[in-house]
């Protein structure tokens, strides 16, 4: 079985730096906000998963 704990990385949609998050891929699909590591603005972390593999993340502002 593969981990479940993916390490991404994305682009913040307020300051533009790259930031890694953690995803729980054994959970399935979530939808959540989390603050950017650098600028501590609000981001909005939407991703699918299918069976045990990340299959879509959507990244956007929470403002």
């Amino acid at each position: 079985m593969n981990d479940p704990l993916q390490v991404q990385s994305i682009g913040c949609p307020f300051c533009g730096e790259s930031i890694d998050i953690v995803l729980d891929l054994s959970a399935g699909g979530q939808d959540y906000i989390e603050d950017c590591q650098v600028c501590c603005q609000p981001i909005q972390i939407r991703f699918e998963v299918a069976g045990d593999r990340l299959n879509g993340i959507h990244i956007d502002r929470a403002d």
